[in-house]
């Protein structure tokens, strides 16, 4: 038996092995591994509930791939926009987008597709194939991790061998599929240049990202952030372009790094993204 096989052999027993009391969740969210799971469901015969939380800001044809595979859509109390009109500017150290648009307990037991080979600290934090999820003291759901151990290899081999039908953004012009690629949120602060790899590629979704951080602004004047930056525009470059305050004094105050010239933010944003930002 090859490692996949045996790989696979034990997801379908771990899934088989959930008690079934009551519905099961599983964790769609129209990814590369939410794709993988989902199969292993169906090969393990045992009853679920494929739901797809709706985070209002997923790639384009996010919602049309869950619909064709018929899984089911939850719309979010909130959408991203209203999330930041009263929260301020997701970061990867205050994500509460996360929490109310896709980490929140529907069923007691769920199903998830994360793997510990996505990140070091996926790897320290998720150790073993089941655990229990608190939410709050009065919400708590048991999680089952079939395909953790998966390496992209691994999920790249069974997509192709059970000929699985991905999300569209794997797929180059020449059809060819790339197991690299991440279907997430749009400007997630996790990814790779804190976001704005997708905001070059979505600039009208930072707009009007921007007009609802600045009316969080006029509605909370004596926040820390506020009181520190002159406006909505040097908020976001610090947020997207620095890694410190410090470097970004050294970009807006010294000229320092940018050929010595110091940089107006909402100019610069608008040539980078190369769209109007004026609110």
């Amino acid at each position: 038996m090859s490692d996949l096989n045996r790989k696979i052999d034990f997801a379908i027993k771990l899934l088989q092995s959930i008690p079934q009391d009551g519905p099961i969740e599983l964790c769609y969210s129209t990814g590369k591994d939410s794709d993988v799971i989902l199969e292993l469901a169906k090969m393990s015969g045992i009853p679920f509930v494929p739901i797809y939380k709706n985070t209002t800001c997923d790639q384009p044809g996010s919602i049309e791939h869950a619909r064709e595979l018929g899984v089911e859509i939850r719309q979010p109390k909130k959408n991203m926009l209203k999330l930041i009109e009263e929260n301020g500017w997701p970061s990867r150290w205050s994500r509460f987008c996360c929490k109310y648009l896709k980490e929140y307990k529907i069923y007691d037991r769920a199903i998830l597709g994360i793997r510990r080979f996505e990140s070091a600290a996926r790897a320290k934090r998720y150790k073993e194939p089941e655990r229990c999820r608190v939410y709050n003291k009065d919400e708590k759901a048991r999680q089952y991790l079939p395909i953790l151990e998966w390496t992209n290899n691994d999920v790249e081999q069974f997509i192709d061998s059970h000929r699985i039908k991905c999300h569209p953004h794997y797929y180059d012009e020449s059809g060819c599929f790339h197991v690299e690629r991440r279907v997430g949120c749009i400007g997630c602060p996790l990814a790779t240049g804190n976001g704005r790899l997708d905001y070059k590629k979505f600039p009208n979704v930072l707009k009007a990202r921007i007009v609802a951080y600045n009316n969080w602004f006029l509605t909370h004047p004596n926040s820390k952030t506020v009181r520190t930056f002159p406006s909505v525009y040097h908020a976001i470059f610090m947020k997207l372009f620095c890694h410190d305050m410090g470097e970004y004094y050294q970009y807006v105050d010294r000229g320092q790094l940018f050929d010595n010239e110091v940089v107006n933010p909402k100019e610069f944003l608008e040539s980078y993204f190369n769209i109007d930002l004026t609110i």
